[in-house]
């Protein structure tokens, strides 16, 4: 193998590497995207329908807080993707 061939093969490899860096960066926001709606979304909900004596305009800032971070992290992730 030439000097040439082996230039090319280790652009390749670094090309491959940094193709699946950035894809296992970009999933690892994805699920942190869904751990934040399942964690502050759906924890809200809970307290909503056991009826716990709660301050709603507390349980309702979590709620649009974690919508919101679930937006922004999963943007992040799609950028990253592309």
């Amino acid at each position: 193998m030439g000097n040439w061939e082996k230039q090319q093969e280790e652009k390749r490899i670094a090309k491959e590497r940094d193709r699946t860096r950035r894809e296992n960066i970009a999933k690892y926001y994805l699920d942190l995207s869904k751990l934040t709606f399942t964690a502050l979304v759906l924890g809200s909900v809970t307290f909503i329908i056991t009826g716990k004596d709660v301050d709603y305009w507390i349980v309702a800032g979590v709620m649009i807080g974690g919508i919101a971070s679930t937006v922004i992290l999963a943007k992040i992730g799609n950028q990253i993707f592309k």
